[in-house]
């Protein structure tokens, strides 16, 4: 019985397995992989798909994972430094393709930047704070990165947090903004306080904060820069 069992073919079985894998499904998948199979073949060895999930339920998705330190990569148990290192060099190699074939935006007025941060601020029901990075010809590094959101107070806002992709990036610049859900964008005593606190902290840096504007409903904004509150 033993060895009757021993020759039935294994074949098809074999060929399901392999088309089961992230690896066959990257390579051969008809549609575009998705960044769970991506991270997989990455990561490599026999938990890939799991040490995968672990990622992405510690990280959440892409934009996540490369403003990660490494170590914080290194950590997720089944990484390790040598896949973390793998991750991070593919990252690196996506974002310098996209630079080099698509044209990123360079910022010319306030108008400009207002023009990329609106579509993420206008209508929030909350106060939040992003972040544009630019590079020193001010070309837009990147995505606005959220910040902060909720009661926008200087005191509960820490400095290093708004510069913290700034320096990962090496970042020339900055650009700062922040909604008023009331749609009015006329700047608070507190958002001139901020933006004092912010400017000087960049010089520190080396990153110089260009303007901090004040999103409002209806295409409303205001550049605290060209009203001079906060700059010096």
């Amino acid at each position: 019985m033993t060895a009757q069992l021993s020759l039935l073919p294994d074949a098809p079985i074999s060929k399901r397995s392999v088309r089961e894998t992230a690896a066959w499904r990257v390579a051969h998948g008809s549609a575009g992989p998705g960044l769970r199979d991506l991270l997989a073949v990455l990561v490599g060895g026999v938990q890939a798909e799991a040490t995968a999930d672990r990622l992405l339920d510690t990280f959440g998705q892409a934009s996540d994972l490369d403003s990660a330190p490494i170590e914080a990569l290194a950590l997720v148990k089944g990484v390790g430094p040598a896949a973390a290192a793998r991750i991070k060099a593919a990252l690196t190699l996506g974002r310098r393709l996209l630079e080099t074939t698509e044209e990123r935006p360079t910022i010319k007025s306030p108008a400009d930047a207002a023009q990329l941060l609106q579509a993420v601020l206008v209508g929030r029901e909350q106060e939040y704070l992003y972040v544009l990075l630019l590079d020193t010809r001010n070309r837009v590094i990147g995505p606005p990165r959220e910040v902060y959101h909720g009661s926008l107070n200087t005191s509960l806002i820490r400095v290093g947090e708004l510069f913290k992709d700034a320096i990962r990036a090496n970042a020339a610049a900055v650009i700062v903004a922040h909604n008023h859900p009331s749609g009015l964008a006329d700047p608070s005593p507190e958002d001139v306080a901020m933006t004092g606190a912010l400017v000087e902290a960049g010089k520190l840096l080396d990153i110089a904060v260009l303007d901090h504007l004040v999103i409002g409903a209806y295409g409303r904004f205001v550049s605290l820069k060209e009203r001079g509150l906060g700059f010096s």
